[in-house]
């Protein structure tokens, strides 16, 4: 290879090119590569590129296919700014390691080099069929091997051993140019991200395995919307999913790729610039969106709209005409209540207020000629008051109408649906593409929902097999009752991604975490702008990664951080074996509470699975919460 140096990393190479050339013009390829780089990081390439060399050089010696064995040096991932520190693409093996110049590596450094492989493993085409090994080199340590958490760690003059433990001799190697390829590494955007491309191109970036399990379900709304164009028909399309499996994404992209633009239907002032709205009751997701397109030049309203406004807009105006054809409500199984609808919509006159599945069928039956209502369905995640009525309020909406026999209802053939449609009157088309039921946005880790609802059962003999299936596959459960500790690991373990987003979460309803530095009360958890929090950079005041200010559940549902601090509050408690709501701050409610316990089993079911790599949790130091500790260990917890 004559060019050394590619515009995804600083070095590449054959091993015996890697080898045979003067470390110090390795290094400036390497600096002319990261024109950033500290004195300290020139200082560790100046330590570890001659250990490399005499290590590839010991594989030289031993293995004849090794002549053919790629070295790759600060390999930036396209699309992000991380940079493994070494790459190896050997005979039918990925090796990937990073360097730390320590005696004893710290936790976040194994978490570090393990993220690498795994999303190397979902993310890269090249990868797809190869077993992608995480090394873990502790530059000082002498005379080490240990096996960590799926990490080999392994001291400078170990790494020749474990790197041929790996090689499968006459298995194939990748391509190096086209393991470099800008396109063959395309990693699962955060829904943030997702949107921003979105709104600016009408395209999401391609996952391979990810666009697989959504496409149907997007596909079969399109299909929908065409066939009530020409048959001039309503429909009702209930899209469910297990959290992370993608609903939301799957709405936007139906209302935003294209799918829909032939199909407005002319009003008095022309047709409307788009067919279809996304909206959503859920304010903090409205607002975290409006604002990260707002920052990148758009128009954030147009993009997604609040349920509340919306109504607003329509319902006290009998006359008027919504301008679309296509809504989309996210998280439909929480829509609200006829007696919600009145508390929050006290301007609107004596004896209008319905259900919102009420307000939105009498909607879609004003828009001319056609229409059709998406509802995005999740599980668990009713945890505002109000919203506990669930999907027979859509039902009993429908056979409510007056037009009931122009409505057709698309869902798949699951228990909730089959439950809640049970002998209905109303035409139902049943359809399984529909349902989502792989997780995407755990890096393609499977079954966090499962073990997050063994967990809230208190069935830890369940919950424990799935934890070992999920460590496996990338993703982290750590405990620890000292905040300092937590602090440290994030602080530490996202030091080298800066698009990285963590920070602290904890339930609206614990009374002791203040006294330990958590302020999760309600004047401290109001004053935090959701915008900047999960949008902004370290050096930003707002920002998340400065773990200073704290969301609860109503400000994460529906969004995602990289990882999460949850601060384990004592409002949900194992008590003699069950868990416990008995210490919860009280509520005064405006509309009738039904289920307190069940309201705090549902917001740590959405505080445990907005990590995307998994979630530290911070209990603190009281005795109310040392059985709650022992059953999280019980659970597949581990201790930082």
């Amino acid at each position: 290879m004559a060019e050394f140096q590619t515009s995804t990393c600083g070095w590449n190479s054959l091993f015996p090119t890697f080898h045979e050339t003067k470390p110090r013009v390795v290094r400036l390829s390497l600096q002319q590569f990261v024109q950033d780089a500290s004195p300290e990081q020139l200082r560790a390439w100046d330590d570890s590129i001659p250990m490399l060399q005499r290590e590839t050089g010991k594989i030289l010696e031993e293995r004849k296919g090794a002549q053919k064995y790629t070295a790759i040096l600060e390999y930036r991932l396209p699309l992000e700014s991380r940079r493994p520190d070494v790459v190896m693409l050997t005979e039918g093996a990925v090796v990937v390691l990073e360097l730390k110049g320590k005696s004893h590596p710290s936790q976040a450094d194994i978490d570090q080099v393990s993220a690498y492989a795994r999303d190397l493993r979902a993310y890269h085409k090249e990868c797809q069929n190869v077993p992608v090994f995480p090394v873990l080199v502790p530059t000082r340590a002498k005379d080490h091997c240990s096996y960590q958490d799926g990490v080999s760690i392994v001291s400078p003059n170990a790494l020749e051993n474990t790197i041929n433990s790996f090689v499968k001799e006459n298995e194939k190697l990748i391509d190096p140019h086209k393991f470099l390829e800008n396109s063959a590494y395309s990693p699962l955007p955060t829904l943030v991200q997702a949107a921003r491309d979105l709104f600016h191109s009408g395209e999401v970036r391609e996952i391979w395995r990810a666009r697989a399990l959504t496409d149907p379900a997007v596909n079969r709304i399109s299909e929908v919307a065409h066939q009530a164009t020409s048959t001039k028909t309503r429909h009702l399309i209930l899209i469910t999913g297990v959290p992370g499996a993608g609903k939301t994404l799957v709405g936007l992209r139906a209302v935003h790729a294209g799918y829909l633009d032939d199909l407005a239907v002319e009003r008095g002032g022309g047709k409307p610039t788009t067919p279809a709205l996304f909206l959503s009751g859920n304010g903090p997701l409205v607002e975290v969106l409006q604002y990260e397109l707002k920052k990148s030049g758009g128009g954030g309203k147009t993009f997604v709209r609040h349920v509340k406004d919306y109504l607003n807009s329509y319902v006290p105006k009998t006359a008027s005409i919504p301008n679309e054809h296509l809504l989309v409500f996210d998280e439909a199984q929480r829509a609200f209540s006829k007696e919600k609808v009145a508390d929050l919509h006290k301007n609107w006159p004596v004896g209008i207020a319905e259900s919102e599945p009420h307000h939105f069928i009498e909607l879609c039956e004003r828009m001319p000629e056609w229409s059709v209502m998406v509802g995005l369905i999740g599980e668990g995640q009713e945890i505002h008051l109000g919203e506990e009525e669930g999907l027979i309020q859509w039902r009993n909406a429908l056979e409510a109408s007056n037009n009931s026999d122009d409505w057709t209802v698309h869902a798949p053939a699951t228990s909730t649906i089959e439950e809640a449609f049970d002998n209905t009157t109303i035409a139902m088309s049943w359809d399984d593409s529909l349902n989502l039921d792989t997780e995407i946005r755990y890096h393609l880790a499977s079954d966090l929902h499962k073990y997050v609802d063994k967990i809230l059962e208190g069935n830890k003999e369940e919950a424990s097999p799935f934890a070992i299936k999920l460590w496996k596959e990338g993703m982290r459960f750590w405990l620890t009752r000292d905040l300092d500790v937590a602090k440290n690991y994030l602080q530490e373990r996202y030091s080298e991604y800066k698009e990285a987003r963590f920070g602290m979460v904890a339930s609206s309803r614990d009374k002791i975490l203040i006294d330990y530095g958590v302020n999760n009360d309600f004047q401290s958890t109001k004053r935090v702008k959701l915008g900047p929090w999960y949008s902004e950079n370290q050096n930003e005041p707002h920002s998340c990664r400065r773990l200073e200010t704290v969301v609860t559940e109503f400000g994460s549902q529906g969004l995602e951080l990289d990882m999460t601090l949850l601060c384990w509050g004592n409002d949900l408690i194992i008590k003699g074996g069950e868990w416990s709501n008995e210490y919860a701050r009280g509520y005064r409610p405006s509309v009738p509470l039904r289920d307190p316990f069940r309201l705090r089993q549902n917001a740590y079911r959405v505080l445990l699975t907005r990590g995307r790599d998994g979630v530290v949790t911070f209990l603190p130091r009281d005795s109310l919460l040392d059985e709650t500790w022992g059953f999280l260990i019980d659970c597949g917890f581990k201790e930082l």
